[in-house]
């Protein structure tokens, strides 16, 4: 199985635009120095410029910033306009987990609305421009997770603050999936890979909605987790390792929290197609933004000759 240990394996990136986003901390900033170190041209996306110029700051190599606030689709829609070029590689980093019921500018859940709908809008319109893959980066929350089409923004239902995020990763994976399959059936040379970090001490958050269980977890990432450069590792390996278009990257050892990068299984529930299929046609809904290179749905012959 083909692994990655370390930033230094990664092969040369010069001549080629990487797009990372939410850049400015943790495993996107660890993401984007690697591929700086390595000649890339890296475009931090990021909400707050300052604290993405504090970050580019300390990369070697060629790195631009720019404003990209994912919970909002003007913001979104301006950030595609105002990027000019080609994209080798997008990675759909940023992400949150709140505490409570929040909402984007578009009125969305907050975490939904960031993890999964702002990089589903991002992703259709800058499709055309990409070149190589979309990585979407997921979490080992989305194994406890479903979807839940009748109540997607938690309008009727208490919320529950990891299950909102857990949602949120598990649309990661379903998008994932159905971006492969429409990919293949569009004749594009485009991968669409996942990943997740493990378990990562990067400044990231968590909100589960419990305090003591959140100053535990807090604790036992002090101690127990890997820091951000080796939670980038499997994000790396699924932007330019040989791994195969809807493959899902993780730590390889100790059951998937540390270790160096290679494929791991991602749980049945991201893997079924009809909600996959379900969850994009309702996200174009919700996004006004659609798959841009060809038929707007796939024949199941055309997914099974996809391998996905």
């Amino acid at each position: 199985m083909l692994t990655l240990a370390s930033p230094s394996q990664l092969p040369d990136q010069t001549g080629r635009t990487i797009v990372v986003t939410g850049a400015n901390s943790g495993i996107g900033r660890a993401t984007a120095a690697a591929m700086a170190a390595r000649g890339a041209r890296v475009v931090l996306a990021v909400r707050d410029q300052e604290k993405g110029r504090a970050a580019a700051d300390t990369m070697d190599g060629t790195v631009e910033v720019r404003e990209l606030d994912l919970s909002s689709l003007a913001s979104i829609r301006a950030f595609v306009v105002g990027l000019h070029g080609m994209v080798d590689v997008l990675v759909n980093n940023a992400g949150t987990m709140t505490d409570s019921l929040q909402h984007t500018a578009d009125g969305f859940e907050l975490q939904l609305g960031i993890n999964h709908l702002g990089h589903f809008a991002l992703t259709n319109l800058l499709l055309d421009r990409i070149t190589s893959r979309v990585v979407t980066v997921s979490s080992a929350a989305h194994r406890s997770a479903h979807i839940d089409f009748a109540d997607l923004q938690w309008a009727q239902r208490a919320y529950e603050p990891f299950g909102a995020y857990g949602q949120s990763k598990l649309a990661n994976l379903l998008f994932t999936a159905e971006l492969q399959r429409r990919l293949v059936a569009a004749g594009s040379p485009v991968m669409a890979t996942a990943a997740h970090p493990g378990w990562a001490s990067t400044g990231f958050r968590i909100a589960s909605g419990h305090r003591i269980l959140d100053a535990v977890a807090a604790k036992s990432a002090s101690l127990l987790a890997h820091g951000p450069e080796a939670g980038a590792l499997p994000t790396l390996l699924a932007a330019v390792g040989d791994v195969p278009g809807g493959s899902f990257v993780g730590p390889s050892r100790l059951g998937g929290v540390r270790g160096p990068a290679g494929v791991v299984e991602a749980s049945a529930g991201a893997k079924d197609r009809e909600t996959a299929r379900r969850l994009w046609a309702v996200s174009e809904g919700l996004t006004g933004t659609h798959f841009p290179l060809g038929a707007g749905t796939i024949s199941d012959q055309a997914a099974d000759a996809s391998g996905a």
